[in-house]
């Protein structure tokens, strides 16, 4: 079968591209060892933070706010609450680089955000106990993107524009040349062009071409706990990213009564991510369980943890970049535990980048040239 493009993965970034790519008339098939929505890559768990003062690095900004832009397109496109505006509160100490980021980027580009005493904090948001050398900067406009609702909806527009989807299809071989070849255990798809946004499974998927990355599969956790709606329901309590010295948490409030989520953002464990995932344990419950004692203690008891899957680069920014020695190959990758709120713009810029129209974004920072450890493919 011929395609104008392959793409390889269709979780949060492959649907997205999908989309964009049917949109712009493009003959496009997407394939994925799994059927999307599904709980083997990182777009489950029912939420993801969206936030436009970028801690992260002002780069980010505007990609953001695009992001954002399409989001709501998408949600009118299918009549379908994607997005809810809680805000975000980023609470750390005062001389923090995270928080000042998310400070210096807010004022460069004219963004809603009070910036807040621990005092105050306390006495907006009675559920949270901070230390007096703490600050939190607010963003009033930012909240919860819904991802399964998100990618299902991708998905459904996607295949309204002509887009199609073999699931439950792990791709075992990979053919570049002229045209790009990609064989499963039931078809052989070729295309000009491919783009492969596979998370963690992207790093063995270019070893198999020779091209090595620096990507580092790993094993992240997240629970609900029981919670006073009053106090953490979603009409009173913001999402949150706690950046602490030695640690860096995130979290939701309860959303239709499930509880408040929180996870612990770095760390984690290399994995294989052909291996199943050790199951949420006790030591996850109790490095979860000291966060909220210390800064969070009218949140309830455990209800349930679940287990995810990151895909780092060494400098945690994203790949967005063709390979040098197959520049018919895309790679979209590495999104580090902060991707997701991007899926929309990223996969809006991956069709440009196949169509071959300028890119109105700035995406150097995610060149694969910046990784001095790739020695072959770029």
């Amino acid at each position: 079968m011929k395609f104008d493009c392959i793409i390889v993965g269709a979780g949060s970034i492959g649907m997205a591209a999908a989309y964009f790519l049917a949109k712009a008339g493009k003959t496009v098939c997407c394939i994925d060892a799994y059927e999307p929505p599904h709980i083997n890559g990182s777009h489950h768990g029912e939420t993801r933070i969206i936030r436009y003062a970028y801690g992260e690095g002002e780069a980010y900004v505007p990609l953001a706010l695009r992001a954002a832009h399409l989001w709501e397109e998408l949600a009118a496109q299918v009549d379908e609450e994607l997005f809810l505006q809680t805000g975000v509160i980023n609470v750390g100490d005062h001389n923090n680089p995270f928080i000042q980021t998310v400070i210096e980027s807010a004022r460069k580009y004219e963004l809603p955000l009070e910036v807040l005493s621990s005092e105050e904090v306390m006495e907006r948001w009675p559920g949270i106990s901070l230390p007096d050398n703490m600050i939190a900067a607010f963003e009033p406009t930012s909240g919860i993107l819904k991802v399964e609702k998100c990618v299902e909806a991708y998905k459904t527009r996607a295949i309204e524009l002509g887009a199609s989807f073999y699931f439950n299809e792990p791709v075992r071989q990979i053919i570049t040349g002229d045209s790009v070849t990609v064989i499963t255990d039931t078809h052989t798809f070729t295309a000009e062009q491919c783009v492969i946004s596979s998370g963690a499974w992207t790093k063995q998927l270019l070893e198999s071409i020779d091209v090595p990355l620096p990507l580092s599969p790993i094993r992240k956790t997240f629970a609900w706990y029981e919670a006073d709606e009053q106090l953490y329901g979603d009409l009173a309590f913001p999402a949150f990213a706690f950046e602490l010295r030695d640690a860096c948490y995130y979290g939701f409030p309860s959303i239709d009564g499930a509880g408040y989520k929180i996870g612990r953002h770095d760390g984690g464990e290399p994995i294989n991510p052909d291996e199943v995932l050790d199951s949420f344990n006790e030591k996850d419950a109790g490095d979860l369980d000291n966060f909220i004692d210390d800064y969070m203690p009218h949140v309830g008891p455990l209800k349930e943890g679940r287990v995810c899957k990151y895909t780092m680069t060494p400098d945690e920014h994203f790949i967005i970049d063709r390979l040098s020695s197959s520049a018919n190959i895309i790679v979209a990758s590495g999104f580090s535990g902060h991707g997701f709120k991007f899926a929309s713009v990223i996969g809006e810029i991956i069709s440009q980048m196949i169509c071959g129209d300028e890119c109105q974004y700035d995406i150097d920072l995610f060149k694969l040239s910046r990784f001095k450890e790739v020695s072959l493919g770029v």
